[in-house]
């Protein structure tokens, strides 16, 4: 499938790399693959209950706040349990949106809010020119997101391992389509054994399955030692049908060649092959963005270390992180009533 990009490599012949180019083009979207982009829309919920309190226990609440940018546009459409003096501020690497709240004084052994989302989202078909996210000081210096994160080196076992017989082209767009295709090829979508879900790009390396996050870590892992700016979103799915329940999170990559930005969507395409080269340089509407990046300081500054990723609620009592095993989450999707 992806002889011509390891050809160029080693011939670096231009009517190869023209060639390579082209294929990688279409499958990142581009005029070979130019095609209408479809839309979705539907209310999304999160809701979830911490539970294990004493009564009357000092705490403090943060969510992730889906934001409107150039893939979706997202409205509030209900909130239940949220306090009205709700803090709302931008963190400021990445610009992503977070509400924050103190327990209510009177609340007694659990808590339970609710938020519901308008989401009307885009498919992405092929390179976007702006940030395709809200842009924080990391969005806006593409130095900033060449630099490890704690889990991602930049260098290191997962490029001695994946890429030590490989020269990678020149070109951006071919070069994320090598290593898209690397990270494919060594990963199974599996989450049989523990250590998945954390995203550390050498644990995935090491043990060659993972999730999303572990997929993804891999990729902007190697784009990032290549030279080439790369950052983790995460969000939500949105599965087929009218109404259904969200199990858990879904996450995926953005790279930067030039003055362009394109998706990859790894593990989707590691689970349905036939759409392969779909997943470069595509995303379906079938989702919703919260946040990006790693290593995260919320707004107001959490006690607690940063956030390997923020997509669902932190919590702190006493100071002290709740355990995600004490917040009982709940998420859903269904159509609005005047679509």
């Amino acid at each position: 499938m992806d002889v011509g990009y390891f050809t160029v490599a080693r011939a670096g012949t231009f009517t190869v790399l023209a060639v390579a180019l082209v294929t990688a083009t279409a499958r990142a979207g581009g005029p070979a693959a130019t095609r209408p982009a479809a839309g979705r829309s539907f209310l999304f919920t999160y809701a979830a209950t911490v539970t294990g309190l004493r009564p009357g226990q000092a705490g403090r609440v943060w969510l992730p706040i889906p934001a409107s940018d150039v893939t979706q546009d997202v409205d509030l459409a209900d909130s239940q349990g949220v306090p009205v003096d709700v803090s709302i501020g931008n963190e400021p690497r990445f610009g992503n949106r977070i509400e924050s709240f103190a327990l209510p004084a009177d609340h007694g052994t659990s808590y339970h809010f609710t938020q519901t989302y308008r989401v009307r989202r885009r498919e992405v078909a092929g390179p976007i020119e702006r940030c395709p996210v809200s842009a924080g000081a990391a969005m806006s210096d593409p130095a900033a997101l060449l630099r490890p994160d704690a889990r991602v080196p930049v260098g290191g076992e997962p490029t001695r391992t994946l890429l030590a017989h490989t020269t990678l082209p020149a070109n951006p767009i071919a070069a994320a389509q090598v290593l898209f295709d690397v990270v494919d090829d060594h990963m199974q979508y599996r989450k049989d054994k523990p250590g998945w879900g954390t995203g550390d790009a050498t644990w995935a390396c090491q043990s060659g399955f993972g999730n999303c996050t572990d997929f993804h870590s891999l990729f902007i892992s190697l784009a990032r030692t290549d030279r080439l700016p790369a950052v983790f979103q995460i969000g939500f799915p949105v599965g087929g049908g009218d109404a259904g329940v969200v199990k858990g999170y879904h996450c995926w990559a953005w790279y930067r060649s030039g003055d362009g930005w394109s998706p990859v969507d790894i593990s989707e395409a590691n689970q349905h092959p036939e759409k392969r080269d779909y997943y470069f340089g595509h995303l379906d509407a079938d989702r919703v963005a919260f946040t990006v990046g790693r290593d995260l300081e919320l707004v107001p500054k959490q006690a607690g270390p940063p956030l390997n990723f923020f997509v669902y609620p932190y919590v702190e009592v006493d100071g002290k992180p709740v355990p995600q095993e004490r917040i009982d989450k709940a998420f859903s999707y269904r159509q609005p009533s005047d679509r």
